[in-house]
């Protein structure tokens, strides 16, 4: 994209320009004369004489000022007559010599006025321009350009955006559809007496749209957009922010009525009087200068200020009163139906093959945003391309859906069959531990291929989008996570159980701490509430503290082992009641790799599994205990429990 150049006095700045380029021509001259002189050998009058005498001189050139000449072994020389020397003449002549007259030097007087005003002239322009950016100070440019304004203004050359690219937050949309009437036609609400709103600050997590649906908002109304970062404003220098800020509203004003969009503005916009030193100054600074722009004695009409931050609980709350900020408009994370339609704009620009279905694909991404969506269509028209197809087919979808979610196959890991047998028990844990809890998910897939940092993983996916999860819900994944570790110390017994299940631990702690200190779901301690969340939003950045006596402490760890325990404890039952499915499904994936959900269902229900990438036919696997796990042939059954 192209942007607009900001006004200023191009005149001056090609002035200097242009004698930067003269200066240097002049210098190269004269370095180039000085070294030609270097070669030419200086020698005194008299032996100048001398040499002629002694026939060493070839020719010469004399002038009034001035004798050059060559010797006769070609060799430059010059020297100084001495004036109206009328012996000369007749030396030269008598030893052979031949001599010339030299006409006297005549230089261009705009050659002299060039090499001796034009010195003067660039130091004139220089002290001028810095004492205009002197003069400016504070305000628009500041000393050497650092107080000016980093807004880019975008125009509709440079990809116009509508509200028809954007899709899945038909909420936020209409919220801010209101601002376009406004910048089309304000006096059809000032009439009313309804007032432009001064400001709007989009909240959502990353990726959700918060960008584009500003320049959506300047597409649709047709006006000047700038653009410009929360962390642009902050500089070392104390006093640059506030200069910037300044200068931002001045180029604004030219352009009224218009839209400044403050992306991150958390990064300016942070509570003041948190923090000691200069950098904490300049920010303070900044923002002050940012509210009273806003909304000060001087009213600044026409300009609509959008921001976008997934932190409002760190914003100070002047920025946020009515006023400055007078709507906060909430981009969510799309759900079921504005999936389907993000990944609907998305798909345009692929060619697709018949088989795929946007509804599908949707349902199997909960809790995707709308770059995330975007990554996905991209990943799967790459992996189209690798593969050399023509078209994006439904399969590209789902590898590219597994890719994202799970990571990309290490399928040339190195794994030793002990490893590969330990994954698959623990990995068949998990599966079969959610399978017989009736609040879990339903299993999506199941693979031994290592992924990201994975070993292996049991996907589940809900049938629907959840906005709240219930305590029954909760302890059915406290089981499903102990599920692993229980495969194995069951399999392989105690002592061999493998560091595979850390991440199965953390996620068990972590939720039964949020359930005991924030959800009030243990008996002992009741719905209090014993710890709260620090300078975080949405899940991202942020620290926890929590709050009560040592007492309470002690208590709420000791609940958190009850119900981890209690998951244990399940999982082990669960397991022990279905051992043979867990030997069956194990074995599976030793075969297979990799089952979808569609082809665990089948191989508890019925115990046998044809696929169609093996043909039928082979031998039947029975359930065994140990390491002696028969070779799999092209068929796979076994016996259900």
């Amino acid at each position: 994209m192209n942007d607009e150049q900001p006004s200023g006095t191009p005149w001056m700045k090609n002035l200097m320009v242009w004698g930067g380029v003269i200066l240097a021509l002049l210098l190269v001259v004269s370095m180039f004369n000085a070294r030609n002189e270097a070669a030419v050998t200086q020698m005194s009058y008299s032996e100048f004489r001398a040499k002629v005498a002694e026939g060493q001189i070839a020719s010469v050139q004399v002038g009034e000022t001035r004798i050059i000449g060559k010797t006769k072994q070609d060799k430059p020389f010059s020297t100084v007559p001495i004036p109206n020397d009328a012996t000369l003449a007749p030396l030269l002549q008598s030893s052979g010599v031949k001599y010339d007259g030299k006409a006297p030097e005549e230089s261009s007087l705009f050659v002299v006025l060039l090499i001796q005003v034009l010195p003067i002239l660039l130091f004139l322009g220089l002290a001028i321009f810095v004492m205009r950016q002197m003069q400016k100070g504070g305000g628009a440019g500041g000393a050497m350009g650092f107080g000016k304004s980093k807004a880019k203004m975008l125009t509709e050359k440079q990809g116009r955006k509508t509200f028809d690219d954007v899709a899945g937050i038909d909420e936020a949309r209409e919220e801010l559809e209101e601002i376009v009437e406004f910048l089309r036609d304000p006096h059809r609400f000032s009439k009313l007496g309804g007032q432009i709103p001064k400001g709007a600050l989009l909240v959502g997590s990353p990726g959700t749209g918060k960008t584009l649906l500003a320049r959506a908002i300047a597409g649709e109304a047709g006006v000047p957009f700038f653009t410009i970062s929360g962390s642009d404003f902050v500089e070392m220098f104390v006093g640059v922010g506030a200069s910037r800020v300044r200068d931002m509203f001045e180029q604004a004003k030219k352009n009224a009525p218009c839209i400044v969009f403050i992306d991150e503005i958390d990064a300016v916009g942070r509570h003041r009087g948190h923090g000691l030193g200069n950098s904490n100054d300049e920010r303070e600074q900044t923002l002050n200068q940012l509210l009273v722009e806003m909304d000060g004695f001087e009213a600044n009409e026409g300009i609509i200020i959008i921001a976008a931050t997934n932190r409002p609980d760190v914003l100070d709350p002047a920025l946020l009163r009515p006023g400055r900020f007078d709507r906060q408009v909430v981009v969510p994370l799309p759900d079921i139906e504005g999936r389907e339609k993000i990944l609907g704009v998305h798909m345009k620009k692929v060619p697709l093959a018949p088989d795929v279905e946007a509804r599908t694909i949707a349902r199997g991404t909960p809790g995707f945003s709308g770059a995330d969506l975007a990554n996905l269509v991209n990943e799967a028209a790459l992996l189209a391309a690798r593969r050399n197809k023509r078209l994006v087919a439904m399969r590209e979808f789902e590898d590219a859906k597994d890719k994202v979610m799970m990571g990309a196959e290490r399928r040339s890991m190195v794994m030793t069959e002990d490893e590969k047998k330990m994954t698959a028990y623990h990995e068949a844990g998990h599966a079969i531990v959610s399978i017989n809890e009736d609040a879990s998910d339903p299993i999506h897939k199941a693979t031994i291929i290592p992924r990201g940092r994975a070993l292996g993983m049991v996907m589940r996916l809900p049938e629907r989008d959840s906005y709240s999860y219930h305590r029954d819900q909760m302890l059915a994944n406290l089981s499903v996570a102990m599920g692993g570790r229980v495969a194995e110390e069951l399999i392989f017994g105690h002592g061999k159980v493998s560091s595979g299940a850390s991440s199965d631990i953390q996620y068990a702690t972590s939720l039964a701490r949020n359930m005991v200190t924030r959800w009030g779901m243990s008996d002992k301690l009741g719905p209090l509430q014993y710890e709260d969340t620090q300078e975080g939003y949405l899940g991202y950045g942020g620290s926890t503290r929590t709050m009560g006596s040592d007492e309470t402490n002690k208590l709420i760890d000791a609940e958190i082992r009850v119900l981890v325990d209690g998951a244990h404890k399940r999982a082990t039952t669960i397991l022990k009641k279905n051992i043979k499915h867990l030997h069956l499904l194990a074995q599976a994936m030793l075969e297979f790799e990799t089952l979808s959900g569609e082809d665990i269902d089948e191989l508890i229900k019925t115990g046998k599994l044809d696929r169609p990438d093996k043909p039928v036919g082979g031998q039947t696997i029975a359930p065994v205990q140990g390491s002696a796990i028969p070779k799999a042939g092209k068929r796979f059954a076994g016996a259900a429990a």
